[in-house]
């Protein structure tokens, strides 16, 4: 038997260190494989995104932003929380923009102070001096949030309104609600999306705003240059041809400082008499050239109140529609003119008679449904009360001498006639069971045309007998509902896609001898608004009188 072969000492040593080397070797080789992936997870770049929890906590932490939150989350989680300002790594142009729009706050009648809740340029600096990568995403995440709930805030001003009507009791406005989608209008800017409206400009959507936002820089220029001199008067009024002190302050009101260098700069010659008939005319006066009475008064309204007036009128455009509808009506209350539209150029315009103070025509949109030829006066419940019965009770022939009749509602649109002895006049209230209709005709105060739009107010557009009311300068009579100048005119434009509606067909059913219900082929809105100041396509400002206090109101809300 064979005895066991033996290695030598130095063969087994080599071995041995052979096998040690291989094993120093993998585990160094593993160290440096880990060392190495450490260093490029550190190179890798930070995700160029927030998170909801960063988002909901900034917001709430800002008390001008708060209100905003649900645009922020709605925006941000649109995005999957992905930065909106950066793009690789780098802030877009449009950070700058929405920081110069901000500065220009002022000249949008807005206060630039409301949008600086943040101090967006010392996060830039912070920013651009951080060394350490994740310092420089804890920036970013908070330039970008702020950023947006920047613009938040002040778009919200800007397309919506400083004030919202809807939730002040005494802001007397329930037109049709401006529904614009403001992360919508952000991604617009952003160029993540595209749209019809002005937004990637930070641009306003409505014509009369932008035009009374110039009228705004002209009147800032003229308060910056010392306002107008006020003109006071040793008599009751000054007409063409007098000569007195009170003309050259009145040249220097109308034609310019310069203009008071003239010869003869106190007479009211030709060239005077045609700017005092104009400013008439802008401020709805009778333009007769004779200073005095109203068109002094209005003369001497300072530039801050016409400053102010015009900032909250730009105000009320923010709360319109962002976009009207191919056709619609305006009926501006306190120029007491109806606007017919298309395409937002007019059509058609008349003058208008509107409700009396205490009857004031609401401010109010809907739409135009139907046409009544030859109506009957439907008297509302107020009127029946306050007016009607008693007169009918001092004299039993009030309503048989006015052509009114007593009416009771039987079903399927038929009504019963009663007697008006059937009735106690002295308690009627306005929660009655009877009606009292006036039958149409030449007494009827609606005319021989009515134009419905169904509202909460029952208040429609209509003709009216009383035709010399159009020749006042200030036509504030009715109840409440508008009298148009031309209903036949308006019919017509109402009906013309509806071929049988001629314009001998149409006379003929206005006094046809009976009352005829026309519905229209497509609704048409109808916007009964509150502007007591605009521009008109010839660059001319026109004022009216506050007539039903909104102005007052607004004012206190929107500078307090």
């Amino acid at each position: 038997m064979k005895a066991p072969m033996k290695f030598p000492n130095m063969y087994f040593r080599l071995m041995l260190c052979l096998l040690v080397g291989i094993l120093v070797f993998s585990a160094c080789a593993k160290s440096n494989d880990k060392k190495s992936q450490s260093k490029a997870k550190a190179a890798a770049p930070l995700p160029q995104q927030t998170d909801s929890v960063f988002v909901t906590q900034y917001t709430l932490a800002k008390p001008a932003f708060k209100e905003h939150l649900p645009l922020m989350k709605l925006f941000y989680r649109e995005r999957g929380y992905k930065f909106a300002w950066f793009k690789n790594g780098e802030l877009i142009p449009q950070a700058a923009k929405l920081q110069e729009v901000l500065k220009g706050a002022h000249e949008e009648g807005l206060n630039p102070r409301d949008y600086q809740v943040v101090d967006i340029a010392s996060l830039f600096k912070n920013y651009e001096a951080a060394k350490d990568d994740s310092a420089k995403h804890k920036i970013q995440q908070e330039i970008d949030v702020a950023l947006t709930a920047t613009y938040f805030n002040y778009a919200s001003d800007f397309y919506r309104g400083t004030v919202n009507p809807k939730e002040m009791d005494n802001i007397e406005w329930e037109v049709k609600k401006n529904k614009i989608k403001l992360h919508k209008a952000l991604q617009t800017i952003l160029k993540e999306r595209d749209s019809r409206y002005p937004y990637y400009e930070f641009e306003a959507l409505h014509t009369g705003y932008i035009r009374l936002r110039d009228a705004l820089k002209n009147y800032r220029a003229i308060k910056q240059q010392g306002g107008w001199p006020k003109i006071e008067l040793t008599t009751k009024s000054i007409k063409p041809g007098d000569s007195t002190q009170a003309v050259l302050a009145l040249r220097q009101r109308l034609l310019g400082k310069s203009a008071a260098a003239v010869a003869n700069a106190t007479t009211y010659d030709q060239n005077l008499a045609t700017a005092v008939k104009k400013f008439q005319v802008n401020h709805g006066l009778k333009p007769d050239g004779v200073v005095g009475g109203e068109t002094l008064k209005k003369l001497n309204v300072s530039v801050d109140e016409r400053i102010d007036q015009i900032i909250i009128n730009m105000e009320r455009w923010r709360w319109v529609p962002k976009r009207f509808e191919d056709k619609y009506v305006f009926v501006n209350i306190p120029e007491y003119v109806m606007h017919v539209m298309e395409k937002d150029k007019e059509v058609l315009s008349m003058k208008v008679v509107v409700g009396k103070e205490m009857n004031a025509t609401p401010v109010f949109s809907d739409k135009l449904e139907y046409i009544v030829f030859y109506p009957y006066w439907n008297i509302t419940p107020d009127i029946l009360a306050e007016e009607i019965a008693p007169a009918q009770a001092k004299n039993p022939n009030y309503l048989a001498r006015n052509d009114m009749e007593v009416v009771k509602d039987i079903g399927n649109n038929k009504v019963e006639i009663l007697p008006a002895s059937s009735v106690d006049w002295y308690s009627i209230d306005n929660k009655a069971k009877i009606r009292v209709r006036q039958r149409p005709g030449k007494k009827n105060p609606l005319g021989y045309v009515k134009f419905i739009f169904p509202n909460e107010h029952n208040v429609y557009l209509h003709d009216t007998p009383a035709d010399h009311l159009f020749n006042q300068t200030e036509r504030g009579f009715s109840h409440g509902c508008v009298r148009i100048e031309k209903p036949f005119e308006f019919a017509q434009y109402l009906l013309k896609d509806q071929k049988q509606w001629t314009p001998s067909a149409i006379k003929a059913a206005m006094v046809g001898g009976q009352e005829k219900y026309v519905n229209l082929s497509a609704k048409v809105p109808v916007y009964m608004v509150y502007f007591t100041t605009w521009v008109d396509d010839n660059g001319e400002v026109h004022f009216r009188d506050d007539v039903y206090g909104h102005d007052r109101d607004l004012e206190m809300a929107y500078f307090r």
